[in-house]
C-alpha cells in the first residue's frame, strides 16, 4: 500500500519538510547543496544552481534527509517536466531503515544544457508500506550520507 499525504506527514521523517513538496501520494525531493559533475564537486547552494551539459552524467544531492521506518520503502521517479527536457534518472529503491540524504544519478540526454536551481523540486518519492516489518534494515555503506557520495564499488570512482 502506498502512503497518502497525511500518512507521509505523520510517519516519515523528512528534514527539512516543505509543505509545497507534499503530493497526494508522494513527496517532491529538492536539489541539495552539492552536486558532482565533470569529476568535480559543485557547491550548488553557493552558485544557486547546477548546469548539466548535454550528454553528461551528474550526481545530485537531495536537500532532504529521509529516515524510513522498518516497514516502509521508497520508490523514486524523476519529475516529468525534467524528463521532457531530456534528463534521465537512475534511482534505486530506498530500503527500510534508510537514514540520510540521497545522492541521485542524472544524465542529460538532450542537446541543450539543463539547469537545476538550488531547492528546486526534481524527484518524487513514493512511500510503500511492506506487508510487515523488515527483518534486515538497511545498514549499507551509504547509510547516514550527508553529502554527495560517489560509488563505493570501485576505487577508480573515488576522488583522490
Amino acid at each position: 500500500m502506498m502512503l497518502p499525504d497525511w500518512r507521509i506527514r505523520e510517519e516519515i521523517l523528512i528534514e527539512p519538510f516543505n509543505e509545497d513538496s507534499l503530493q497526494p501520494a508522494g513527496y517532491d525531493l529538492r536539489v541539495g547543496w552539492e552536486a558532482y559533475l565533470g569529476g568535480r564537486r559543485v557547491n550548488v547552494e553557493r552558485k544557486g544552481k547546477v548546469v548539466i551539459p548535454p550528454k553528461t552524467h551528474a550526481l545530485i544531492l537531495t536537500l532532504e534527509r529521509i529516515k524510513l521506518p522498518d516497514d516502509v520503502m521508497g520508490d523514486m521517479k524523476l519529475r516529468s517536466t525534467l524528463a521532457r527536457e531530456g534528463l534521465l534518472g537512475g534511482f534505486a529503491w530506498v530500503d527500510p531503515g534508510w537514514d540520510g540524504n540521497l545522492t541521485l544519478a542524472l544524465f542529460n540526454s538532450a542537446d541543450e544544457p539543463v539547469e537545476l536551481s538550488y531547492t528546486e523540486r526534481f524527484v518524487q518519492i513514493a512511500f510503500i508500506r511492506l506487508e510487515g516489518a523488515s527483518r534486515h534494515l538497511y545498514r549499507g555503506s551509504y547509510q547516514g550520507s550527508q553529502g554527495v557520495v560517489l560509488s563505493k564499488r570501485r576505487r577508480s570512482f573515488h576522488e583522490p
